[in-house]
């Protein structure tokens, strides 16, 4: 069997397969803490059907046995969820919810509205809103504009994510290639566009002017999430409550714990790197590019984790952070803190090797983009501009599709 870590067949059968990780629960102040294992993600997992399992398990409502269990498979999971879905709703038609969850396997398209928190418009038969409907999990996102600002009011036309880019791919063709060619694309409509802004109607300047508002808002906001949603959700999500939170193509816990005095949302660390970091369970959600993150424990005290990237930390600091506790602690046996470097240091490395395939996948799928944008010009050149030849044209992601 092949160990390249970059082959398909390997990497396949990886993604089928993902670690457990005990953590300890406190869903609200009165009630008693409980430890439950959560599923974690590795490689380019399906993160959508891991945040909903994840919700399941936390609210006690799935529970993964026997004890002692270290891994599960999709179809472990998928059926304790469907199970869940049809003894929790007899009277409902499940079948919608049930035909989509194959397909959170490598993607959901979700397609959220720039105007509204909980507003989708994903397309197809829309199984994906009756799976977390009848799952009783709440799907939020904060990629909001600000109303108070002019670019809502041209997102408030497009609303969401496939008609902007529709628009956006049609201003393109409207100014031969000018809008997003890179750095040569116009700022303004002023701009140096050789004469093609001049010759288009009033109505296509119109339409090019809100492309470039739109594609403006894209590129400030690439997390898919804005500082009013940031605050919408502080201010919508209720303490002691579990939602799915779309954000970077991505879907995960979020939660607003009882405990906190000041309303603070964290998010469930559920990266396979922190598999065995037992202080790292939740990441406060403090900005919208997560600079100003921090981890913390099932207690929400501030955690310091050994090692990781994904912590902000690199090895060297890792390593000197693992020193200085030593020292503190007056361990004396040099021995102890030769075996301590070694094993932070292999620790650092598969962190280090699986940040890096995730950075590969990562870019695969920015080069796919560009790619399928590309066509959709093109078709657009040709006169195939009707909407279904652009949704075939558009972003497909491996994890969650907007």
């Amino acid at each position: 069997m092949s160990t390249d870590p970059e082959d398909p067949a390997l990497q396949e059968s990886l993604e089928e397969v993902w670690y457990l990780k005990e953590i300890n629960f406190q869903p609200t102040a009165d009630s008693p803490s409980r430890t439950v294992k959560i599923v974690t993600q590795n490689f380019n997992g399906p993160c959508s059907f891991i945040a909903i399992c994840n919700i399941l398990i936390l609210r006690g409502h799935i529970e993964i046995q026997p004890p002692e269990r270290t891994t599960v498979s999709y179809d472990f999971l998928s059926q304790l969820v469907g199970e869940y879905l049809l003894t929790s709703s007899p009277d409902d038609d499940t079948s919608a919810a049930l035909s989509v969850m194959p397909v959170t396997r490598k993607g959901m398209d979700l397609n959220p509205l720039f105007t509204g928190l909980m507003s989708f418009r994903p397309g197809g038969s829309g199984g994906e809103l009756k799976l977390f409907e009848q799952a009783g999990i709440q799907l939020v996102h904060g990629w909001l504009a600000d109303p108070d600002t002019h670019e809502f009011q041209v997102l408030a036309k497009t609303e969401d994510y496939d008609t902007s880019v529709n628009l956006i791919v049609e201003a393109d063709f409207l100014t031969k290639g000018k809008l997003v060619a890179g750095n040569n694309a116009p700022a303004s409509p002023g701009a140096d566009t050789s004469g093609v802004y001049e010759l288009l109607t009033d109505e296509e300047r119109h339409r090019v002017q809100d492309a470039i508002i739109i594609r403006d808002f894209l590129d400030r906001t690439q997390s898919q999430l804005t500082y009013h949603g940031l605050f919408t959700l502080a201010s919508v999500v209720q303490p002691g409550t579990l939602v799915a939170l779309f954000r970077n193509s991505h879907l995960s816990v979020l939660y607003k714990p009882t405990s906190e005095s000041d309303g603070g949302l964290y998010t469930l660390v559920t990266d396979q790197v922190f598999l065995h970091e037992s202080s790292v369970v939740w990441e406060r959600l403090e900005d919208v590019d997560g600079g100003m993150s921090s981890f913390v424990d099932s207690n929400f005290v501030r955690s310091s984790p050994a090692g990781g990237d994904y912590a902000g930390h690199t090895g060297e600091s890792a390593l000197a952070a693992l020193e200085a506790e030593a020292a503190a602690l007056s361990l004396g046996d040099s021995t102890d803190q030769e075996l301590a470097r070694q094993l932070q240091a292999e620790e650092d490395e598969r962190a280090r090797e699986i940040y890096a395939q995730r950075e590969r996948a990562r870019e695969r799928e920015l080069a796919l983009r560009a790619q399928r944008e590309e066509e959709a010009r093109r078709a657009l050149h040709s006169g195939r501009s009707d909407r279904d030849e652009l949704r075939k044209a558009k972003k497909k992601g491996d994890c969650v599709i907007m």
